[in-house]
């Protein structure tokens, strides 16, 4: 037995296990022998947890006659033994606390207190599967000295796992609830954060420790998604940037690094805005950076590089960011992403729509103008790749995203750059009003489609005597939505854009098409209105009702 697997064993206390007889003598003679090497490596002061730990399970192994462990069955689990074990755990936290200050270059003092104190924690294991009785850690005040004990060298972040498992916090919301909201209150992330500071992740026991620290962070967002811009706050989002650009090969801790900031920034503005404030936007950059002409090596690092563009788009969401973006020459990465036809097209596509959109995206806009991006988005415009449905992305995501693109310059762009843009349309005999005109078609169908659909099933809910409430109606209209009518809606706004423009020879394509495909301008004109009446309900209503009167007008020339 080598020293590795000595302090990875962990025996299980739950059973019962006898050892083989043979070779008795040899096994406790090598076990005295690395039980001596542990505390030689401690002669320093800096006793670890994770050696303590180890150390412990084997004084454990060695108990009984000498040449058999015996472990006991554990007790049944009521409040009444919870609670003892809780104060034990109080008694024994204070008792090594008090050794280790009064002799701290003497690790042989408070050996045996350490040894104690891990022997509770490990009894202690049992009530991360009963979240009805996570109160009493509160009501007793345990949760101090848990937290303090994530300031000990190597500490056993396992038990925080397990206290905060997802699907043990749902089995009792009302215990959980008062578990997560005391530990939150006690600086649990601030802590957590200071003790993978102090973690090589070099060291595999540590990467580990590191890797169950974000599992607890993630535990607690998942279970309280209200805390996220309070972890935040605490180091968190500094800290997970600050991993992201160390110059580390790919692992599954960078991984879950990029899964954690993802979700940090979901619908989040106070954690975009601290994003932007630490130069996030130029760290998720970087890191994108490397997939413009190469693609991900491995799945995992196909995901880390999604979680990565989707942080990038929630960042984005924000007006101040869309600068950063701008002054970080993200538009530029975008552009040669799309150019390179890697994996990181279709995400890269995403970000371009992202960046884009609003009045926010107005300067954006006329910089990808300038950098030429014209040359790069009409071809994807014409025609969908077919490559895109290999990384996961439909046709109908493509297309969508795209028309959003050209519907934001047409919004946007100003002189030079908007003529430039309407130029593209009538090139080589108005080829790009053909295929706008032929997703028209296309994106109608579907929508028609989904439309009798719906009626049917509002028939028959009005037959059963059901009420159509607004909730029922809104649900129908985001079916619609996902049926194709926001590409829809898209289209038809390119389509009165270009025909109101002042260029004859567009606005006489439009119209002769649809007259040949059996189209009306009445379709085009009621599925405009409907979409100013449905502008998002995340935007000013200053800038619905400019919205309204900006679509109303293009109407009016169509």
């Amino acid at each position: 037995m080598d020293v590795g697997e000595l302090l990875n064993y962990q025996p299980d206390r739950g059973t019962k296990r006898l050892q083989e007889e043979d070779g008795d003598e040899d096994q406790d003679a090598e076990k005295d022998t690395i039980l001596e090497k542990l505390l030689d490596r401690e002669e320093d002061a800096e006793v670890g947890y994770m050696s303590v730990l180890n150390a412990s399970s084997f004084r454990q192994n060695m108990k009984g006659n000498g040449t058999d462990a015996v472990f006991q069955q554990v007790e049944p689990v009521d409040e009444s033994s919870v609670k003892k074990m809780i104060l034990t755990f109080e008694k024994r936290s204070y008792k090594n606390q008090e050794l280790r200050i009064k002799f701290p270059d003497n690790p042989e003092k408070f050996m045996e207190a350490e040894l104690d104190l891990n022997d509770i924690l490990q009894e202690m294991h049992v009530i991360a599967t009963m979240p009805d009785l996570y109160h009493l850690l509160v009501e007793l005040n345990a949760i101090h000295s848990l937290l303090g004990l994530l300031s000990h060298e190597n500490s056993d972040i396992l038990y925080y796992s397990e206290l905060t498992d997802i699907d043990t916090l749902h089995e009792s919301e009302e215990g959980a609830e008062v578990l997560i909201d005391a530990l939150v209150s006690g600086q649990i992330v601030a802590l957590l954060v200071q003790n993978m500071e102090r973690l090589d992740e070099q060291v595999k026991e540590e990467a580990d420790g590191v890797h169950n620290t974000l599992s607890i962070i993630e535990n607690i967002a998942e279970f309280k998604p209200g805390l996220c811009a309070e972890a935040a706050q605490q180091g968190l989002m500094q800290w997970l940037l600050k991993r992201l650009k160390a110059k580390l090969p790919f692992d599954s801790n960078k991984l879950y690094c990029s899964e954690i900031l993802a979700i940090l920034l979901q619908n989040n503005d106070v954690n975009r805005e601290l994003l932007g404030e630490l130069d996030g936007i130029d760290v998720l950059l970087q890191q994108l950076s490397v997939f413009k002409r190469h693609n991900p090596a491995t799945p995992e690092e196909q995901e880390m590089m999604e979680n990565l563009f989707d942080a990038l788009c929630s960042c984005l969401m924000l007006g101040a960011n869309r600068d950063r973006f701008l002054r970080g020459e993200g538009l530029q990465l975008m552009n040669l992403m799309l150019r390179e036809k890697k994996m990181s097209r279709a995400s890269a596509l995403k970000v371009l729509d992202h960046a884009m959109i609003g009045q926010e995206g107005s300067d954006n806009c006329h910089k990808f103008v300038d950098i030429l991006g014209l040359r790069t988005i009409f071809p994807l415009f014409m025609k969908t790749p077919k490559r895109m449905k290999k990384v996961g992305i439909s046709d109908k995501e493509h297309e969508e995203h795209v028309c959003s693109v050209i519907a934001s310059m047409l919004r946007n762009l100003k002189a030079q750059q908007r003529t430039r843009l309407l130029n593209k349309f009538t090139e080589n005999d108005c080829e790009k009003v053909d295929r706008l005109l032929e997703l028209h078609f296309k994106y109608l169908e579907a929508v028609q489609l989904a439309d009798k659909r719906i009626e049917g099933e509002k028939h028959d809910m009005v037959r059963r005597g059901e009420i159509l409430d607004d909730g029922m109606e809104d649900e129908f209209y985001i079916r619609r939505l996902d049926a194709g009518l926001f590409v829809l809606q898209q289209l038809c706004y390119i389509i009165v854009e270009i025909s109101s423009a002042g260029i004859p020879q567009l606005h006489q394509r439009v119209h002769q098409i649809l007259n040949m495909r059996g189209g009306s301008t009445k379709v085009v004109r009621h599925i405009l209105r409907e979409y100013a009446e449905n502008i998002g309900v995340d935007k000013t209503e200053d800038f619905k009702e400019n919205e309204r009167r900006r679509i109303m007008e293009l109407l009016e020339n169509f």
